[in-house]
């Protein structure tokens, strides 16, 4: 569970609404890795431009090679994403 508070849409200001809009999944929603960077949505839209840059740029790493890094990651920072 994360420490900081994730701002609901209904709270969110107008731009961090248009983001959220932006981010949402195919089910409607915004995942709560992208949602934690709400105080901040230049920080949000940077998170995303960079995780998309790594995970779908150009790269020697294939799509799924780049998964397996992240899963070994995750469990080495002990991170449920």
């Amino acid at each position: 569970m994360a420490f900081i508070d994730y701002i609901q849409y209904d709270d969110a200001s107008e731009q961090l609404r248009a983001l959220y809009d932006q981010y949402k999944n195919a089910k409607g929603s915004v995942a709560n890795i992208v949602r934690i960077a709400g105080p901040n949505p230049a920080a949000m839209k940077g998170h995303i431009d960079f995780y998309r840059a790594i995970m779908f740029g150009k790269s020697p790493l294939s799509r799924h090679q780049r998964e397996m890094i992240a899963v070994v990651v995750s469990v080495i920072n002990q991170c449920h994403y």
